[in-house]
């Protein structure tokens, strides 16, 4: 028996919760933002239903900090196939986007707090032990609205193929460590691109600094070593709870090193799982 999908979405507030729930209705989830948790076991026996009711076959559900241990503990008693959605960002975004639009934090308006500052740190801390039971973490500090819609429409893409999902990230460590990432791997000491001068310019999407990075001797003795490594924690995550793995590769820019390895590892791992690719530090993305 196919087992209905449910989301919980969840994260910090200004983290992105309102643009996910509304790419998860754009793509066929049915979607329930402020339902009170009382309520819980009543929407459980209505999802769970021995009749199928298609409108809840795919459903995501926004839930809140105080609410979120009662929602996990009833859909996790039920039979639904749960995905918990953890949105995250960094202290320094969060202050810049109220501050930018203008809107008024939660706990302001609630007057659990007396600043935005303290508002947020306040939430932060309330939010840091949820993220510990997230299936799905993705920290949207450096992401634009359309590039968190893009990263919540190839997750969630309804499917009835259910297996593990591999997102390799590169990054640039002078840019910041990915908050989202499940495992780092730090290639700043191989052979860099940007000391030729007609590559400068360039990221590792172009096939000349692809082929410049990975043809290097240094980094085909880096591939020897990790791609078994790699093998195998990813069998270890297939038989883990979590259903989607984000592998951070950096290098200093996020430019041509970690571009040029995480094209690699796409283009090694697509035909046998379902694998993403996303340069944070490069606007262009280049998947052939």
């Amino acid at each position: 028996m196919n087992l209905n999908k449910v989301v919980m979405v969840t994260g910090v507030s200004g983290a992105g919760k309102t643009t996910a729930m509304a790419v998860l209705e754009d793509m066929g989830y049915t979607c329930i933002d402020r339902y009170p948790v009382e309520l819980v076991d009543h929407l459980i026996e209505l999802i769970t239903n021995d009749e199928p009711n298609e409108l809840y076959q795919n459903l995501a559900i926004s839930v809140n900090a105080y609410d979120f241990h009662e929602f996990k503990r009833a859909f996790e008693n039920s039979r639904v196939d749960l995905t918990m959605l953890y949105l995250d960002a960094s202290f320094e975004s969060l202050l810049l986007r109220y501050k930018y639009n203008r809107r008024h934090h939660p706990l302001l308006v609630s007057k659990v707090a007396n600043s935005l500052e303290e508002a947020i740190d306040l939430e932060t801390k309330t939010f840091s032990e949820i993220k510990d039971f997230a299936t799905i973490i993705i920290d949207t500090s450096h992401l634009s609205v359309h590039d968190l819609s893009k990263r919540i429409q190839n997750v969630f893409v309804l499917s009835s193929k259910q297996t593990l999902t591999i997102s390799f990230l590169s990054f640039g460590f002078r840019h910041g460590l990915p908050r989202d990432a499940d495992m780092v791997l730090d290639v700043r000491f191989l052979k860099n691109p940007y000391w030729v001068p007609e590559l400068r310019d360039l990221s590792g999407n172009n096939r000349d600094v692809y082929n410049y990075v990975i043809e290097d001797e240094e980094t085909q003795k880096f591939i020897e070593k990790m791609k078994p490594y790699l093998d195998y924690v990813i069998e270890e995550y297939k038989t883990d709870t979590k259903h989607h793995l984000t592998i951070a590769i950096g290098c200093t820019g996020g430019l041509h090193r970690s571009v040029s390895i995480a094209n690699w590892l796409y283009r090694e791992y697509r035909d046998h799982f379902n694998v993403l690719v996303n340069h944070r530090d490069v606007k262009e993305i280049t998947n052939d």
